[in-house]
């Protein structure tokens, strides 16, 4: 392979001016609606679009809310977790995950991932089961499903709630479904760096379900169900109409983006084939992986993080702390080495540039920067 320093390029971790150029007059037009309309919460394009989402996880209900976060919070709290609840969540995630289980009272219990995938360990998890324990949440990580057959049956056994947070992965499929809607509830994000990510913060909850439908519905307005009469505690979290009217002009084009990034990713499998000591990202083979990041494990990884970055490659390290050790944790008395699969990968895992107008000379850049660096 080439070296990298012939020609040095500048090559950023996401371009998302590179995607609005590509739909810019489908987007100004729906804003420019929304404007002419003026209505800005829970209108016309807030509906639609929990239709459309609805339709496309392949769910009856859909809720929009404020953000990622609070579709985990809301979505937690429909499910009836509360104060003295434990909830079991991967240590290698984002912390919001943890944190939404912490805002409501109750406890994460952290489970194990999987070495190859990243993703949560179906043997970790019934391993931490108590009898305290109410609800699961399978984090589909950098795009890929996690293996949700067992923890399915783990739930059924045991009588649990399972909520997954799809805040990476929408559009992913395990075993012919989409994923958030195999468990009760599946959280979405659209945080703007997101696969289907908005120009602001949003997020929705889509669910089977008809009673955490009109839980959902009430907990995101003050816990009314009409207005100025409120039966129960509740949040102000509803997704605003120019989000919405964004996010379903991007909604049509999401899956010609997704099998974008699928080429960026099989092009970076190729080029970093031969590369001792680089592991690229583990398909399970469950369905399609939607590759919100290309993950590589690497040794030496904030060095090589340092250097590629020193020659135009931007990476990104999710997630450099598992959530055990993290500060605001530190009252449930973990310890380095209670997960060590986890730990090691906050070790090693470096995402690579992907997006959907990721260019060849772009890719095979990152991949010769990479071959570079790890010669040196």
């Amino acid at each position: 392979m080439a070296t990298a320093t012939a020609i040095q390029m500048k090559v950023p971790v996401l371009d998302l001016k590179a995607q609005y150029l590509t739909i810019k007059d489908e987007i100004q037009e729906a804003v420019n609606s929304v404007l002419e309309n003026q209505h800005f919460i829970l209108g016309p394009e807030v509906k639609a679009l929990e239709s459309e989402i609805a339709a496309y996880c392949e769910t009856k209900y859909a809720v929009g809310v404020a953000s990622g976060t609070d579709a985990l919070i809301l979505g937690l709290k429909a499910c009836g977790i509360g104060p003295g609840d434990e909830v079991i969540v991967p240590s290698f995630t984002f912390i919001a995950t943890a944190d939404a289980v912490s805002i409501l009272g109750a406890k994460p219990v952290f489970a194990d991932i999987q070495a190859n995938t990243f993703n949560i360990d179906p043997e970790s998890i019934e391993r931490q089961i108590t009898p305290r324990t109410r609800a699961i949440i399978p984090v589909h990580l950098y795009g890929q499903a996690a293996d949700m057959d067992p923890i399915m049956a783990l739930a059924r056994k045991h009588d649990l709630k399972v909520l997954e947070d799809t805040a990476q992965a929408i559009g992913a499929t395990y075993k012919g479904r989409r994923v958030a809607s195999i468990g009760d509830v599946g959280c979405i994000s659209f945080f703007p760096s997101k696969n289907l990510g908005g120009y602001g913060d949003g997020g929705m909850v889509v669910t089977n379900s008809e009673h955490i439908y009109r839980r959902l519905i009430s907990l995101r307005a003050h816990g009314s169900t009409k207005k100025y009469f409120s039966t129960e505690q509740g949040w102000n979290s509803r997704l605003d109409e120019l989000q919405a009217a964004i996010l379903r002009v991007k909604l049509r084009h999401l899956d010609a983006w997704s099998a974008q990034r699928r080429e960026v990713a099989s092009r970076y499998d190729v080029m970093l084939a031969k590369l001792a000591n680089v592991a690229t990202p583990a398909r399970n083979g469950f369905g399609d992986h939607v590759f919100h990041q290309y993950t590589i494990r690497v040794p030496r990884r904030d060095e090589v993080q340092k250097r590629l970055g020193e020659i135009g490659v931007t990476t990104m390290v999710y997630y450099p702390t598992p959530i055990h050790l993290q500060p605001i944790y530190a009252g449930l008395n973990l310890h380095e080495g209670d997960y060590p699969v986890t730990e090691q990968a906050c070790k090693e895992a470096l995402s690579l540039p992907i997006f959907p107008e990721l260019t060849d000379e772009q890719s095979l850049y990152v991949s010769q920067a990479l071959a570079q660096v790890l010669a040196e």
